[in-house]
């Protein structure tokens, strides 16, 4: 009887042999480039994907995986624009349309406190009727009474669409010198209790979706100052894909190459030394003037940042891949991304995206049960207990959507991984009931 033989992995059903370059590079801290990113995309070897990624992210983070106390609150729902993809946005008059005063905005904020929040995430419509005053009076209602409290309950607000509207609205904003008015408007923000921007309003980088899906909005550009101008300023931002509708692949690996060349930028501020020889896209405008190198945080021996504002703040500390619902909007006859697609988008996130420190697989969009497989494909962080949410709906929600701390330990022990609480900067926290403090404090 003929000695059984080991067979190579091309005979192996469902096993893509293509993937094992990619996977030594990625595990070596080269950059992917953009054909590399699309054959993570186009390999019926999902599974395999996502393995590399999971590789990546246990390099990165071993078995830790991170989530929050926090509270989101929009302040309105009123907007300017009527982005086909948007189930949230009303008009003024419009069934369901509302702003809130500061009187509820307090209110907000001490639940927060009362619930031992470390972080408000707050965002809202393009409001067209409120004055800049609001803003950051919103800012200071919340941060005294964060400080009659005695906590450091974080602020993190404002999408960059957002931030040049209120530049616009504040009489700032000036076609020839967009940054002088973005700058503006956020060391006001950052002087009235603004810690951090979320990732927001970026959808896909790319002018036929920008065209077709949401033509009012800022393009890649100015969104891309706005993340900038914040980093310049010691601010630390996240960053978004929205994904599945009329988007495609390449399109979100382009997207992905400009957020990290952007990240290079703020790295090689900080002090980061990159790999002159490394991959980069050529052609992209949104990238032409970054003199930086590539700079991964993959590679051996390679320091993350630390979240510490104060010491390098400045960066993009996470990724935040979101999938299309289409339900309610103009776009409802689209079926949306697949759990599939969900998944190997993620993963290829974390794969592409070798300078960004976080992915986070954000339960409310994704679903919690989701989130713990993303965990174990790339995802280092599943978000918080949110409470309010009133941007997406899933399976026809409502805008009460809340899970406890208990649920987000249990799911992320049954997926392998050690729970641990951060603030929004990722600093571990310590907990005595409602009372809590960033470890090392």
């Amino acid at each position: 009887m003929p000695t059984p033989t080991t067979h190579p992995d091309q005979t192996i059903p469902g096993v893509d042999p293509r993937l094992a370059p990619i996977r030594e590079k990625a595990l070596a801290g080269g950059r992917l480039s953009l054909d590399e990113g699309m054959t993570l995309y186009e390999s019926p070897d999902v599974w395999g994907v996502c393995e590399i990624a999971d590789a990546v992210r246990r390099r990165l983070h071993a078995d830790v995986a991170y989530y929050n106390v926090n509270r989101h609150f929009n302040y309105s729902n009123v907007c300017a624009l009527s982005c086909k993809f948007c189930e949230f946005y009303r008009k003024k008059n419009d069934e369901g349309a509302y702003t809130h005063d500061m009187e509820s905005v307090a209110n907000e904020a001490r639940k927060a406190v009362e619930c031992g929040a470390t972080e408000m995430h707050i965002v809202g419509g393009l409001q067209p009727y409120l004055p800049w005053s609001y803003y950051p009076e919103m800012l200071r209602t919340i941060r005294r009474i964060a400080e009659v409290a005695g906590v450091p309950l974080h602020i993190k607000a404002f999408t960059a669409v957002e931030v040049v509207h209120l530049a616009k609205i504040a009489k700032k904003y000036k076609k020839s010198d967009r940054q002088a008015g973005i700058r503006w408007v956020l060391q006001e923000l950052k002087e009235a209790g603004l810690g951090s921007l979320p990732g927001g309003g970026a959808e896909v980088f790319d002018d036929r979706v920008h065209d077709e899906t949401h033509k009012g909005k800022i393009r890649s550009d100015e969104w891309l100052d706005v993340h900038l101008v914040a980093h310049e300023l010691g601010l630390n931002t996240n960053a978004t894909i929205l994904y599945g509708h009329i988007d495609q692949r390449r399109e979100r690996l382009v997207h992905m190459e400009i957020l990290r060349r952007a990240q290079d930028g703020a790295l090689a501020r900080l002090g980061y030394e990159g790999d002159p020889g490394a991959f980069v896209e050529k052609g992209l405008a949104a990238t032409e003037g970054i003199a930086a190198p590539p700079i991964t945080l993959t590679r051996d021996g390679v320091e993350q940042p630390t979240p510490n504002m104060a010491d390098r703040g400045g960066y993009f500390q996470t990724i935040i891949p979101l999938p299309f619902f289409p339900d309610g909007s103009e776009l409802e006859h689209l079926y949306g991304p697949s759990g599939l697609e969900n998944l190997r988008t993620l993963a290829i996130a974390r794969l592409m995206l070798d300078n960004f420190p976080h992915v986070k697989a954000f339960w409310i969009m994704q679903t919690l049960s989701m989130a713990q497989h993303m965990l174990q494909c790339g995802a280092d962080d599943i978000d918080g207990t949110v409470v309010w949410y009133d941007i997406t709906k899933v399976g026809g929600a409502s805008t009460h959507q809340e899970t406890t701390v208990l649920d987000l330990q249990r799911a992320i022990r049954e997926a392998g991984f050690e729970p641990v609480e951060r603030d929004t900067l990722y600093r571990r926290v310590k907990r005595d009931g409602k009372r809590w403090r960033v470890s090392g404090d």
